[in-house]
């Protein structure tokens, strides 16, 4: 943590996540900006952060993860879900699988379509370009030269391969890039690389501001709430260890929290609906009943097959040899396995149910993933993740009480729209015609999930009840709409509504889901809030 050298600041940013510190990064080009990014978690220093390979274990360590778990869902056998979400230097962009995916044009175009005027695709597009640094190099796509390096992966396993061959024997296309102009198909995902390192914002951005002396750092601090007065964000209350401090801000308080996070702290402070805060004790400052609402996240389920073969990642003796091989190409060449993001391939598919779009995403792993890595897995074996990338349910984040520190009650209600299950039901039998294509013959051994007896309608929606879990994709709890949208809470420029000099810029003011990972989108939006927050106060 820096040390405060000032109680004041330009501007505060709460939360140094995938937007938090692209935000700071972008704020602190200006050197007449004094700008404070406070940070719950402490330092990414675990070495399995930086590590691809690493992912694998990164579940397993409590101090880099708020750890949360959802309300009891009714649709899933009143099971309460893992929810990871990242608390460290570069948030969920230090924990996540690195695929670097935008979703494509028409998620923008509905954005603005849903009231978000102003972000449809040709105004977002920029702003992604603008964030990357492509290996490939620049085009109509894609941009050179930005903090975020997009990278084609230095290892990929035999298997991955024969996942993505398989296109050709199941009529699907075969992709070389699900960020141009072919998102549809099979193919191998680019991820956030560096070198063969991970590339989360905290290593792409968060290390161009700490070299400016306008920037301040505070990390393992935990924000209570933002102090307003007369309708105006000018500060923030926040405890470090154990002890009460306050910082003032004299232009905006900026929350990118993230999806829980954010709305939570809106509430706390007196920005939600108002008998919700009012039955937790909360004075009111504005009545915004959208706040905590229209949460939407991806649930994934797993077609696991065990393996003949021992090409797939295992925990294994027989293992040990090839993994110290690839250890030491790792530690001289940033290569062979531990460059591997484990998630190498996948694909966009439509199901039966699709409106034009493909709304279904696969995730290939060669390996075998047992309750998010917490649990360790031996053997050989492969899966394919499937998810719907649309769905219909929607939930909501809520106060559990008026203290911080407690977690809120995250209750996404998914399956509570039946045409969300008839979508992953589709997916899973696309996704076993895959797996059963004739190149895996040399691979596949038994069908461990769903199992070769769960073949009926009835029988996967019983199998998704049972297993289906987070793909780690929470947005919209602050969503972004038109003035006439009373559940919107903030606008087209992320300004709270009600509320003077207080914005929200990460992934809880996405109106609806993208059609695929959600990192890369948030990023974008934290670029595009930069711009316009410096044009708003070069008028001033």
């Amino acid at each position: 943590m820096s040390p405060i050298q000032s109680e004041q600041f330009d501007f505060i940013i709460v939360g140094a996540g995938s937007a938090g510190c692209a935000l700071a990064a972008r704020l602190t080009e200006n050197s007449t900006f004094r700008v404070c990014l406070i940070e719950a978690g402490g330092k990414d220093s675990n070495p399995f952060i930086h590590i691809p390979f690493g992912l694998s274990l990164l579940s397993r360590f409590k101090n880099i993860n708020w750890n949360y778990n959802t309300a009891a869902q009714p649709q899933l056998n009143n099971r309460k879900l893992y929810w990871p979400r990242g608390k460290t230097l570069g948030g969920s962009s230090a924990i996540n699988a690195m695929c670097y995916v935008r979703g494509v044009p028409e998620d923008y175009d509905r954005w603005n379509n849903q009231g978000a005027e102003g972000w449809g695709w040709d105004a977002v597009l920029p702003y992604f370009k603008k964030s990357q640094d492509q290996q490939r190099g620049s085009d109509a796509y894609h941009g050179v030269d930005g903090p975020l390096c997009v990278d084609d992966l230095r290892y990929v396993n035999p298997i991955s391969h024969t996942f993505v061959a398989a296109a050709n024997e199941v009529g699907l296309p075969i992709s070389s890039d699900f960020n141009g102009n072919e998102h549809e198909g099979l193919g191998l995902y680019q991820v956030t690389h560096k070198n063969g390192q991970r590339c989360s914002t905290a290593k792409g951005y968060l290390t161009l501001a700490q070299g400016r002396e306008n920037f301040t750092l505070i990390s393992r601090a935990l924000v209570e709430k933002i102090i307003i007065k007369d309708k105006r964000a000018v500060g923030v209350a926040l405890q470090i260890n154990g002890r009460a401090h306050v910082l003032s801000a004299n232009k905006e308080v900026i929350l990118s929290s993230g999806t829980i996070n954010s709305p939570q702290l809106l509430m706390l402070s007196g920005i939600g609906p108002k008998q919700h805060l009012s039955n937790k004790g909360i004075q009111l400052e504005t009545d915004l009943p959208g706040v905590g609402q229209n949460l939407q996240d991806h649930l994934d389920a797993i077609v696991q097959y065990r393996c003949q073969s021992k090409e797939t990642y295992a925990v294994s003796v027989g293992k040990l040899p090839r993994y110290m091989q690839a250890a030491v190409r790792y530690w001289h060449k940033r290569n062979d396995i531990f460059s591997s993001n484990i998630a190498e391939a996948g694909g966009f598919v439509k199901s039966q149910f699709a409106d034009g779009l493909p709304d279904i995403q696969y995730h290939f792993l060669p390996a075998i993933l047992l309750d998010h890595g917490r649990q360790t897995a031996f053997g050989y074996g492969y899966g394919l993740h499937v998810c719907n990338l649309y769905p219909k349910s929607r939930g909501t984040i809520s106060l559990a009480s008026a203290d911080p520190a407690q977690p809120v009650v995250i209750d996404p209600q998914y399956l509570s729209h039946s045409d969300d299950q008839k979508v992953m039901i589709d997916g899973i039998r696309q996704g076993r015609e895959i797996l059963q294509s004739k190149g895996f013959i040399q691979y596949r051994g038994e069908e461990v999930l769903p199992g070769i007896d769960m073949q009926t309608d009835e029988q996967l929606l019983t199998f998704l009840r049972e297993n289906a879990q987070t793909i780690y994709h929470p947005i919209g709890t602050c969503k972004m709409g038109a003035d006439i949208d009373e559940m919107a809470v903030v606008d087209n420029q992320l300004n709270v509504r009600g509320i003077e000099r207080l914005r929200v810029v990460d992934a809880s003011v996405m109106p609806s889901l993208v059609g695929g990972n959600t990192n890369a989108a948030t990023i974008m939006i934290a670029e595009r809030a930069a711009d316009f927050i410096k044009a708003h106060y070069r008028q001033d």
